[in-house]
């Protein structure tokens, strides 16, 4: 949420509480699977202004019991710990396995997995010093996340311009977290490698007993996944 622009952040906010309510009705478990937000700093005493249909909706949610886990994308790493605190969610920084049923699954955001992308993969460890993030709290507000706005949406025309993320399927060489699932699949068995990331939706088996599923993004269709104890499901949230 927050790009391209604030009317239609809020129309995409409004439908993502819709889909929160929706699926509350028979989830256990609620998983984000990061970027959530283009941009989130925590100052000390001060968070980003906005969000607070979607904030209150996942607190309302995390209040009735149900288990919501917020992964951290490569748009939102600097989630502390305000949300956890607030909001009642766990945190996941790194990509986690869990069972479900009697099925295996890798669940993680996608960043930096995968062969190459090394530039990327340094400037995520440099964001990740914890003295890099106290220097850039020495900013007032106005000043630290009007200049991260404004890059990240030089970013997103550079890469469109340069198509460096493509909206369409590479094919499995140039599909980095198909690569990184072939390369997990031979050390141990998952049913299931689910990301996001990619900004487009991918359904690929691995091999004959485990797929990798990209849940793309809701800037053009809005898709998740269900898992209904036997096998996961791709739906289209329509209101």
């Amino acid at each position: 949420m927050g790009v391209p622009d604030k009317s239609s952040s809020l129309q995409r906010e409004k439908k993502l509480v819709k889909w929160l309510e929706f699926v509350s009705k028979d989830a256990l478990e609620i998983h984000l699977l990061g970027d959530l937000f283009d941009f989130w700093f925590e100052f000390k005493k001060v968070v980003p202004r906005g969000f607070v249909r979607v904030l209150g909706k996942i607190a309302e949610l995390s209040d009735r019991g149900i288990i919501i886990k917020l992964y951290t994308g490569n748009h939102d790493m600097w989630i502390f710990d305000y949300l956890p605190e607030e909001l009642g969610v766990e945190l996941i920084r790194e990509p986690i396995i869990r069972e479900f049923g009697n099925k295996r699954f890798f669940l993680g955001h996608g960043d930096g997995l995968g062969p190459g992308d090394h530039s990327y993969k340094f400037i995520k460890k440099v964001f990740s010093f914890t003295f890099f993030q106290w220097v850039f709290a020495r900013f007032h507000p106005n000043f630290s996340v009007g200049i991260a706005n404004y890059f990240s949406s030089r970013s997103k025309k550079s890469n469109k311009k340069n198509a460096k993320e493509p909206n369409h399927f590479l094919g499995i060489e140039r599909e980095m977290l198909i690569q990184f699932c072939l390369d997990k699949i031979e050390q141990e068995h998952f049913d299931y490698f689910i990301f996001g990331h990619r900004h487009l939706l991918i359904d690929h088996a691995i091999n004959e007993k485990c797929r990798y599923i990209n849940l793309g993004d809701w800037y053009t269709t809005c898709h998740y996944a269900e898992f209904n104890g036997e096998t996961v499901l791709i739906k289209e949230f329509e209101e």
